[in-house]
């Protein structure tokens, strides 16, 4: 897969984690302003991440390369929404799973 496919991918998959916990969070149908927030930063992060060659998706990074702050609200939005995408997004669900199984093997092969 090219590296910009896998910038739209990850940027996909991290937008429909955080659509996920601001509607059962926040509620309405639309982000509100911090999801919005935390949706642009995502997508710039991911739009500058120098690694994308090399790996499949941000939580599988060994370089975290968001703010501190921003980190931490990435972190309980995937914890929140990693288990529900399943329900939610399955095909992306399923893909994300695999991939990261293939990361890991990958990985490991290289030690």
């Amino acid at each position: 897969m090219d590296t910009a496919t896998k910038r739209e991918r990850e940027k996909e998959l991290v937008s429909q984690m955080i659509a996920l916990y601001c509607r059962k969070n926040h509620g309405g149908k639309s982000l509100c302003p911090d999801c919005a927030a935390l949706d642009a930063y995502a997508r710039l992060r991911s739009d500058k991440c120098p690694f994308m060659e090399t790996k499949t998706f941000c939580s599988n990074c060994r370089v975290h390369c968001y703010k501190p702050e921003m980190r931490e609200k990435i972190r309980l939005v995937m914890r929140f929404s990693g288990p529900r995408m399943i329900f939610h997004h399955p095909i992306v669900a399923v893909r994300h799973v695999i991939e990261t199984k293939k990361e890991k093997k990958r990985l490991e092969a290289s030690k």
